[in-house]
């Protein structure tokens, strides 16, 4: 059994709420790069032009991606031999998100009643999703989430009639909705099958894959890089000003589901993607 304090997990989590907002993965960082010397459209170049400025002028002067500084989602992935010590491990990682959120000067988001609207004045409660795993670590993923493409996201319960091609214009039909509103060039994360809530958790994880890599399952590689094509053909384009650079990747996750039910998960990322992964 191995021991871990809580108080490490309150400094690792408050350091990755500001990294995450100040700095792109490497992916991500990649990725863009590569879209300016892709795009065909002069206009699209341009915009993807002044991203890179933007996220220049971020690093170098801490100063956050976006102003929207998100609300932060936490996943744990936590070896079933590690103990903590020190208190509640729920506590801790709101607390850690306090930290960050207060001590790093991000934007505060968070209301604590969906209706009365009231700020907690910390970006706290965050949204947690626990896992446990084999082993002695803990893997930590903090991904501030913005609401512009949070707002775009889209559930479909569709029938399994409907299909891989009800799937593929389920997810299509979910990025021409969201146009620019979702801060274009996006990443599309697809959760595939389930329930309900399971199909939506899929694709959020799946925004927190390196958007370098492809799905294991060859028929779910095919059609990530079947409607990424279609995506960047669709003329949204960066900024939603036209171009071919409409998407940076399309990830998909599947599990298995009910004989009667197909459910279809899009939930939408805006160009930065924002996540901080770290092991203890």
């Amino acid at each position: 059994m191995r021991e871990i304090q809580l108080e490490e997990i309150i400094q690792n989590i408050k350091e990755m709420c500001i990294e995450a907002n100040h700095f792109l993965t490497p992916d991500m960082d990649a990725a863009l790069k590569n879209a300016v010397d892709t795009e065909k459209s002069c206009l699209g170049k341009q915009i993807l032009n002044q991203l890179q400025d933007n996220l220049q002028i971020a690093g170098e002067d801490m100063i956050p991606i976006c102003q929207d500084t998100g609300m932060a989602v936490v996943f744990m992935e936590i070896g079933q031999e590690v103990h903590f010590t020190g208190g509640s491990l729920e506590e801790a990682i709101h607390e850690g998100v306090r930290r960050g959120y207060v001590e790093g000067f991000l934007r505060k988001s968070v209301v604590k009643d969906p209706l009365i609207r009231e700020n907690t004045k910390d970006n706290t409660p965050a949204i947690i999703h626990y896992s446990i795993v084999p082993g002695d670590k803990v893997k930590i993923t903090v991904a501030p989430k913005g609401f512009g493409s949070e707002n775009m996201s889209r559930v479909f319960m569709l029938k399994p009639a409907d299909g891989i091609e009800g799937v593929k214009n389920a997810i299509l039909t979910a990025v021409k909705d969201a146009g620019p509103n979702a801060c274009p060039p996006m990443v599309v994360g697809v959760g595939i099958g389930g329930t309900f809530e399971k199909c939506a958790l899929m694709a959020k994880q799946a925004l927190t894959r390196p958007v370098n890599k492809h799905s294991d399952i060859p028929y779910v590689k095919e059609m990530e890089i079947e409607l990424l094509e279609k995506i960047n053909k669709s003329g949204i384009g960066p900024g939603g000003l036209g171009g071919t650079t409409t998407a940076l990747a399309v990830n998909i996750n599947t599990y298995a589901t009910h004989i009667a039910g197909l459910p279809v998960a899009v939930n939408i990322c805006c160009h930065v993607n924002r996540h901080a992964v770290r092991v203890l």
